[in-house]
């Protein structure tokens, strides 16, 4: 059993040693580098200073153990609008069924919590498996970003998908 609660500065050891993980930054659309502890704790207060634009939360498991952040950024509330992301932390955490929930829970917050219409969000054209979890939740491909980010030496592709309220069915 998991659940959804808010990034406490405690999680951000175990963050951290994710956003080391260069197999798992592979995936996501943010570029590697070697971040030390202090730069996530100053994330950490960039955050705690913006909670009106910016949702963030653990996914935690039935002990507590965080296993995944998931959040909204960028919320516009003139547009009810707000951009997606997710990461789950280690290899054994992932294909489990965690990214579904925790992206359908952050969608019911967004949608009948915060009284947005939109939620959007960018993924790699070849993260497969996240592309296939997105359109789950019902997610809709609205467009391709071209060679919009550098990884391992190339340019890569990203779509760019959302979802409105009255599309979302929890």
């Amino acid at each position: 059993m998991y659940k959804l609660r808010e990034l406490y500065k405690d999680d951000l050891v175990e963050i951290n040693r994710w956003r080391n993980d260069k197999n798992l930054i592979d995936n996501l659309g943010a570029q590697f580098r070697y971040i030390n502890l202090g730069v996530d704790e100053k994330w950490y207060e960039t955050y705690m200073a913006s909670r009106q634009s910016t949702v963030r939360c653990a996914i935690v498991d039935a002990n507590d153990m965080i296993v995944g952040i998931v959040g909204l950024v960028n919320i516009n509330h003139l547009n009810q609008s707000a951009v997606f992301n997710i990461m789950i932390g280690k290899n054994e955490n992932q294909n489990k069924g965690i990214g579904t929930f925790a992206t359908k829970e952050m969608l019911k917050h967004a949608f009948y919590n915060l009284n947005l219409n939109r939620v959007e969000l960018s993924v790699l054209e070849y993260n497969e498996r996240a592309i296939r979890m997105y359109e789950k939740c019902g997610f809709v491909r609205e467009g391709k970003k071209r060679q919009v980010t550098f990884k391992n030496g190339k340019f890569i592709d990203m779509y760019i998908y959302s979802i409105l309220r009255a599309e979302f069915i929890y």
